[in-house]
C-alpha cells in the first residue's frame, strides 16, 4: 500500500454486494475453544489473513494445538484442556491484538502444574493497554500473575495452578474492557468447578459478553446468563469429557459470521449517498430469514435507520439504502467499534449529533476519542468530547453545507488503527481532497478493505 491513499468522491449512487471477512471477535473466541477442546474442530470461514487472527493462530500452535487449513476452513486438533508447556515459560508476542492478549492471559491458567507458565506480551501500544483487572480476577481465583514491566500492563507471566484448588467465582464492577470477563468465561468449561462471574453493576459492553455466552452454547457448553443490562451473574458449568477424563468441550463445527464491524463502513457509505445501496450477505437480525447475528454491531443498521437511511432484512443478509440523514442522539455502549463510523457519518448529517457510551474507546488500538477530535476537525466539523456520570461521549456539529464538497487537501492520520482508517475513508466519499495516511493498517482485521471500498466508486 502507498503511504498516502487518495479517496475520490462518488459521482453517482452505487449498488454493491460486500461480504467482509469472518468476524475477528468470533474467530478468536472459536479458535481458543477449538484449541482447548478434546479432539478436532472445524471452523468455517474464519478470519485467517489478518494480523490479529495470525497472532492467535501462531499462539495456540505454540501452546500445542494443531491447526490445518482445508479450503475455507480451519481444522483444529485441541490439547484436551492442558497446554503443552514445559519447564521454561512460553513467551507469546501478540502485537496489538487485544482479544488474543486478554483471552490467552486467562487461558494460560491451563498450563500444566509445575510448568514454566506463559508470558503474555505485545507491541508498544499493547504495553499501554490495561490488563490489571484481569490479573486481579485471576488472583481471586488462586492464579498467580506477575507483571514483568509496568504494573497493570503487559508483559505479564501467568503461572500454572492446581485446577482442583481454583476458585469458581469472581466479581466484577465496571471494567475497562468486557474482554476480561469473556476471557475467563471461555476457559470455564475446562475448570473442575466451572465459573460464575458476578456483576456488581451493569457490565461494560454487555453485548460482547452475550456474544461469548452464545458462542459457548453453540459449541456445546452449558451456561446460565441473567439480564446483562443490570447487575447479575453468568455461570458457565464444567463440561464432562465423554471419555471420562478431564472436563472440557469435545470438538465442534462452527461457521463464522462476516465481521459486522467491518460491514458498518459499507452500510454507512450507502447511507451517505442518497439512492445508493449496499447488501451484506451472511448477517441477520431479529425478524430476518436466518439466525440472529451474535454480533451487536450488526444492529448498527438500526442506528442508520434512525438517521434516515432505509434498511431491509433480505433473505440472504442485510441491505442499507441511502437517503437524507438527520443528526442523532444515541448510546453506543453495546457497539463501541461502530463509533468512529457513526462520527464520520454525523459530519454530513442535517443537524448535530450526540454519541454516548464511548468510555472504552480510550484504551483501544489508539485513544479513539482524541483521534476523532483531531481528524474530523480538519474538515470543518466541530467534535467536542464530554464526560458525564462515569461515561464519555462526543458532541458533533456537522461540516457547514457550503464546505462539504471540499477545499484544501486533507491528510488523515490513522494512528495504526484499522477502524480509524475505515471510518475516515467515508469522508472522502463526500469531500474532495481526502488522503488516508498508512492505509495498510486495515490488515489488522480486513486486508481486502480497500479493494472492496473501490467498488463503491
Amino acid at each position: 500500500m502507498p503511504e498516502l491513499l487518495p479517496i475520490f468522491p462518488v459521482s453517482r449512487p452505487f449498488d454493491a454486494v460486500i461480504r467482509p471477512p469472518g468476524s475477528k471477535s468470533l474467530t478468536n473466541r472459536a479458535l481458543l475453544l477449538a484449541a482447548l477442546a478434546h479432539g478436532a474442530s472445524t471452523i468455517r470461514r474464519p478470519l485467517v489473513d489478518a494480523d490479529d487472527a495470525r497472532r492467535m493462530l501462531d499462539a495456540v500452535a505454540r501452546l500445542g494445538a494443531h491447526v490445518e487449513t482445508r479450503g475455507d476452513a480451519l481444522v483444529v486438533t485441541g490439547v484436551g484442556g492442558r497446554w503443552r508447556v514445559g519447564p521454561e515459560p512460553v513467551a507469546l508476542d501478540l502485537g496489538n491484538a487485544g482479544t488474543a492478549t486478554r483471552f490467552l492471559a486467562a487461558a494460560a491458567i491451563l498450563a500444566p502444574p509445575g510448568s514454566g507458565g506463559v508470558i503474555i506480551d505485545g507491541n508498544a501500544r499493547m504495553r499501554q493497554r490495561p490488563i490489571g483487572e484481569l490479573a486481579d480476577a485471576l488472583d481471586a481465583l488462586g492464579v498467580r500473575a506477575r507483571f514483568l514491566g509496568a504494573p497493570g500492563f503487559p508483559p505479564l507471566r501467568v503461572m500454572p495452578a492446581d485446577p482442583a484448588a481454583l476458585g469458581s467465582e469472581v466479581s466484577f464492577a465496571r471494567t475497562a474492557s468486557s474482554q476480561f470477563v469473556s476471557a475467563l468465561l471461555l476457559v470455564a468449561p475446562w475448570l473442575p468447578h466451572g465459573l460464575t462471574a458476578r456483576f456488581t453493576e451493569p457490565p461494560t459492553s454487555a453485548s460482547y459478553i452475550g456474544m461469548t455466552v452464545a458462542l459457548l452454547r453453540r459449541c456445546g457448553a452449558q451456561a446460565k446468563c441473567g439480564d446483562l443490562s443490570r447487575p447479575g451473574a453468568v455461570t458457565v458449568f464444567p463440561s464432562a469429557d465423554p471419555a471420562g477424563g478431564a472436563p472440557g468441550l469435545r470438538g465442534f463445527t462452527y461457521d463464522v459470521e462476516p465481521d459486522a464491524s467491518g460491514a458498518a463502513p459499507f452500510w454507512a457509505a450507502a447511507a451517505l449517498v442518497p439512492g445508493a445501496r449496499v447488501h451484506v450477505p451472511g448477517l441477520w437480525l431479529e425478524g430476518g430469514a436466518g439466525p440472529c447475528s451474535l454480533q451487536g454491531d450488526a444492529r448498527f443498521v438500526r442506528v442508520l435507520h434512525r438517521m434516515g437511511a432505509q434498511f431491509e432484512l433480505a433473505p440472504g443478509g442485510i441491505t442499507v439504502r441511502g437517503d437524507r440523514l438527520l443528526g442523532i442522539e444515541v448510546d453506543l455502549s453495546q457497539m463501541p467499534d461502530t463509533a468512529m463510523t457513526l462520527a464520520a457519518v454525523a459530519c454530513f448529517a442535517d443537524g448535530p449529533s450526540r454519541i454516548t457510551g464511548l468510555r472504552t474507546l480510550r484504551v483501544k488500538e489508539t485513544d479513539r476519542i482524541a483521534a476523532l477530535v483531531a481528524e474530523l476537525s480538519k474538515v470543518g466539523a466541530r467534535v467536542e468530547p464530554f464526560a458525564e456520570g462515569g461515561d464519555e461521549g462526543l458532541a458533533i456539529t456537522p461540516i457547514p453545507p457550503a464546505q462539504r464538497a471540499g477545499g484544501d487537501e486533507v491528510e488523515f492520520e490513522t494512528y495504526d488503527d484499522h477502524r480509524m482508517a475505515m471510518a475516515l475513508a467515508l469522508v472522502g466519499l463526500c469531500r474532495r481532497g481526502v488522503k488516508i495516511r498508512d492505509p495498510g493498517c486495515v490488515a489488522k482485521t480486513y486486508p481486502a478493505f480497500w479493494q472492496d471500498f473501490a467498488r463503491l466508486g
